[in-house]
């Protein structure tokens, strides 16, 4: 059975981060891939700000490696995983969106802005 390209990913870097993987992936720590992280975002920018969208297409994966990469390493600690991470993001993007998940009546960007950041206020409020 053929796997999704999602899972087929997340199976490939547990692969490369097994007993019989790639010895640089396995040396790797959260705080030494930073840097990577960062790069990648940045190459990001430069292809959308060239408009090169095969590039940005390919600096994408790159930059959603890093992602998988932490979340797989955070997994083998026991931390978290890649699918609290996206459970963590849609629980967000619906709270954060209540102008079309909820009641708000938010009509223009300004309006919505401006409903985000009392979310986010309020949220981060409610973690201290």
């Amino acid at each position: 059975m053929n796997k999704k390209p999602f899972e087929k990913l997340t199976d490939i870097m547990k692969k490369l981060l097994s007993e019989k993987g790639c010895p640089w992936d396995k040396e790797q720590t959260p705080e030494g891939l930073l840097k990577y992280m960062y790069e990648e975002a940045d190459e990001v920018s430069h292809a959308v700000k060239a408009r090169d969208w095969e590039g940005v297409k390919e600096e994408l994966g790159d930059l959603l490696m890093q992602i998988i990469f932490q979340s797989e390493l955070a997994r083998r600690k026991g931390r978290f995983d890649i699918n609290g991470v996206i459970k963590n993001l849609n629980d967000k993007l619906i709270r954060r969106h209540p102008h079309v998940f909820g009641k708000s009546k938010a009509k223009t960007s300004k309006q919505v802005l401006a409903q985000w950041q009392k979310i986010k206020s309020k949220e981060k409020r409610s973690k201290k």
